[in-house]
């Protein structure tokens, strides 16, 4: 089944020029699903690392089938040391259009070893050379739907962040929700939002998946997002956000021992990141699959030996398009399809 809407995203960013023809988020979610179930065998399993390298091993091999000349530019693996797909690598056939990939093979992987909500398997896809670039971890971030994105700053206070927010979406602040990522880090701003009045929703891990229901109040019940999480993550969450609509603001976060890294990258920590400079343009693409079932997205669902069912988000910033869809998989023409596709991209490897 699928379900599709249209969004209008009002601000269109920083066109870069002609659309790319087609819609390559729909070729993007067999990449996502292909992972999700991989990463999806080891939910509740406590194995960590062996769900991460199963779900970046599916990904980089179906993304080699992608027609794309794709570089991996924002890699979950640098900040954790997890598996990965590395920043620099090459991914798709080398067939134009040429883009930027931001990959999260699995958003919460915390979540999935342990059985708890809300992991999902993400990719983004921009024109190369739009999207935000950092060997910094961490960001700094403030999340809203459409009708507050004109209203926030990140400069200022939570509770006046709060309070606009509240206007422009003619409720009180009582009625706010605020998505915090569950950190001692995060104790003076906990208590912030909740001096102002605003209620508080703790996650463990997942904030690309947490940052997009902040942009989907209506549908998540989740109005804003506040707090320090991957800047791999922002800039992921800047792609889905794009696609939707909604406003994102960032500002970098550093530890001890990132301020080398950030004067070697001549950047600055106190320059206010919007979504046209996490993300310039709008021919953007993301694709979402859940692995374990939350607010977002319904996780893998094993239907026997041989089949299971997924659940994804599909989103084209051109057109402003969000679909779900449901999908049926059957894992032995799934085998026997891709082990076709291989001996093919050897023999042409042989050839040439």
């Amino acid at each position: 089944m699928i379900r599709a809407t249209m969004a209008v995203t009002g601000n269109r960013g920083r066109d870069l020029g002609t659309p790319i023809d087609r819609n390559l988020a729909l070729e993007l979610v067999r990449v996502t699903e292909g992972a999700a179930m991989a990463a999806a065998r080891y939910m509740g399993r406590n194995q960590k690392e062996a769900a991460d390298q199963a779900a970046v091993d599916s990904m980089r091999r179906s993304l080699g089938f992608v027609d794309m000349d794709g570089l991996v530019v924002i890699g979950e693996g640098e900040k954790d040391e997890a598996p990965m797909l590395y920043i620099g690598e090459r991914v798709g056939n080398g067939s134009p259009p040429e883009v930027d990939v931001a990959v999260d093979p699995i958003d919460g992987t915390r979540l999935v070893a342990r059985g708890l909500p809300g992991g999902i398997a993400t990719v983004a896809l921009a024109e190369r050379g739009s999207m935000y670039q950092t060997h910094i971890p961490y960001m700094e971030k403030l999340i809203v739907g459409p009708e507050a994105a004109p209203v926030i700053d990140i400069t200022d206070t939570v509770a006046n962040n709060l309070r606009r927010i509240a206007r422009a979406e003619d409720r009180s602040v009582g009625d706010l929700t605020v998505v915090v990522l569950d950190r001692d880090r995060h104790t003076d701003l906990l208590e912030e939002i909740r001096s102002a009045g605003a209620r508080v929703k703790l996650i463990m891990d997942g904030d690309v998946a947490a940052g997009l229901m902040a942009a989907m109040e209506h549908r998540t019940g989740i109005d804003v997002l506040m707090g320090i999480g991957g800047a791999p993550e922002a800039v992921l969450a800047a792609c889905g956000i794009k696609c939707i609509g909604g406003g994102m603001q960032a500002r970098l976060w550093l530890r001890n021992g990132d301020r080398a890294t950030m004067e070697s990258e001549r950047k600055r920590e106190d320059v206010v990141l919007d979504l046209d400079d996490l993300v310039a343009g709008d021919n953007v693409f993301f694709a979402a699959t859940g692995i374990t079932d939350g607010e977002l997205l319904q996780g893998v669902r094993f239907l026997g030996d041989d089949r299971c069912h997924t659940q994804s988000l599909v989103m084209r910033s051109y057109s402003g398009t969000t679909r779900y869809i449901e999908a049926e998989h059957s894992f032995a023409k799934l085998r026997r399809r891709r082990g076709e596709a291989e001996h093919a991209f050897a023999g042409a490897e042989t050839v040439l």
